[in-house]
Formats: C-alpha cells, sequence, structure tokens
C-alpha cells in the first residue's frame, strides 16, 4: 500500500502501512495541541485488510469526516472506525471551545464523489437542507473563525453571546434560530446536536460548525454575510 500524507497548520506527515498506528491527540505523533479537553491520542491512522482506516481511540469525543467535495460526510463514534475510501479527506472535531481539522491525503482512490445537485430557476442549486436568511446568518457567524483560516488548522467557536453580538441580535433570538437549526439538522438525520429525547446537546454549537463546514452547508463565500447591514431584530426572529 502506498503511504498517506496528513497536513496540519502547514505542516505535513508521512503514514507508512504496514507499522505502528500512526496517533492524532494531544501528545501523539501528531500533537494537535495542548487543550486538555483533547484526548492523548485520539485517533489513528492504520492499514488493514488493504485499506487505510481511521479509528477514534477516545472515550469522549467524535470525529466528522468528509471526502473533498463535502456531498459524503461520516461522524466517527468513540470506538468506531472507518475506512478511507478517498483520495482526499478532511476531518474536523472539537475540544472545548475549539475546533480543529486536518486533512488526509492518498495517492489511491477507491471511490469518486460529485456533486448531483441539480441547478435551477437561474443558478440555485437544491440543496438536501434548506436555510433562511437569518439562519444562514446564525451558522456563519458560529462558523466564522473556521471559515476564514487559509488552511487546515485550529478556530475558537464563539458563545452563543459573542455570535448574538456579532450578529446584532437579542440572545432569545439568537436561542430560537439555533434550536431550529438544530432540529432541522435532526430531523435528516444529523447526530450530536441532540443529548437524548427532547434534550439539545451541549456542545452542539461546535458540532453545527463541524457538520455545516464539512458538508459546505457554508463555506468561506459566505463571509460577507456577516459584514452586511444588521438586520431588523423582528425580522430576524421571524425568518
Amino acid at each position: 500500500m502506498r503511504p498517506l500524507r496528513v497536513e496540519y497548520c502547514g505542516e505535513w506527515y508521512t503514514v507508512e502501512a504496514g507499522g505502528d498506528p500512526f496517533t492524532i491527540g494531544r501528545d501523539s505523533d501528531l500533537t494537535i495541541d495542548e487543550n486538555p479537553y483533547l484526548h492523548r491520542t485520539f485517533l489513528t491512522l492504520s492499514s488493514e485488510y488493504g485499506l487505510w482506516w481511521l479509528s477514534n481511540v477516545g472515550q469522549l469525543l467524535a470525529a466528522t469526516v468528509s471526502d473533498a467535495t463535502g456531498s459524503v460526510q461520516a461522524w466517527v463514534a468513540p470506538g468506531a472506525k472507518l475506512p478511507l475510501v478517498f483520495q482526499t479527506v478532511h476531518v474536523m472535531f472539537s475540544a472545548g471551545a475549539t475546533t480543529y481539522d486536518f486533512t488526509v491525503h492518498a495517492e489511491e482512490d477507491f471511490y469518486n464523489t460529485s456533486l448531483t445537485a441539480t441547478p435551477v430557476d437561474g443558478g440555485t442549486t437544491v440543496m438536501p437542507v434548506t436555510l433562511t436568511t437569518s439562519q444562514r446568518l446564525l451558522v456563519v457567524a458560529l462558523a466564522e473563525h473556521v471559515l476564514a483560516q487559509p488552511a487546515a488548522g485550529r478556530a475558537a467557536v464563539p458563545t452563543s453571546a459573542e455570535a448574538a453580538a456579532r450578529l446584532g441580535w437579542s440572545m432569545t433570538t439568537f436561542n430560537r434560530k439555533l434550536d431550529n437549526v438544530c432540529e432541522k439538522l435532526d430531523r435528516i438525520g444529523v447526530d450530536g446536536l441532540r443529548g437524548g429525547r427532547g434534550k439539545l446537546a451541549t456542545n452542539r454549537r461546535a458540532r453545527l460548525v463541524e457538520y455545516a463546514v464539512a458538508t459546505r452547508l457554508v463555506s468561506a463565500d459566505d463571509l460577507p454575510l456577516l459584514d452586511r447591514p444588521a438586520p431588523d431584530a423582528d425580522d430576524a426572529a421571524r425568518a
């Protein structure tokens, strides 16, 4: 098997097949950060059965994995492992208030993906999830630091109060819109946005950012939306 190359914060790591698993975490072959919320060893890359595998060997954190197009996305919970069948794979996860991402590059491509959404009405793309204007603003405000990164690395997810202030919204409006977005995504099967039956997950902001960025629900092209005049609070609450 050909080796993998891992890109994080502008640095490159080579993972050879047949050796010990390549570890990723707070104190690993790829040391992500000294963040105490991050496991010493969180993820591993290893070769088995003729494939490369990403394994979550942590106990608390989960990772979001997507292909280069964002059209294929998986949530890798503690104890789970996933075969890496695409030539480029993006991995995102959150520890505390910080979201991290790195990219895995392979020389072999077992499957190809392509976007199948159909343009209608002068170029608007039909997507699996549609967001209202204010819902999109909320997601972009939460993902702003991640989207603004020039390369894979680390970024802080703002608190609800910080994001609400960025949008010029009241906390009541912000929390209601956040509830609406999380419930909309939960209904289509997005994991990690609910902590249990009828209960929203405590880290839903970070999980929302991971999913939205990994699936290209929002992108760096949406960042200028944040610099437009803030909508009237009543309009934001209704939208």
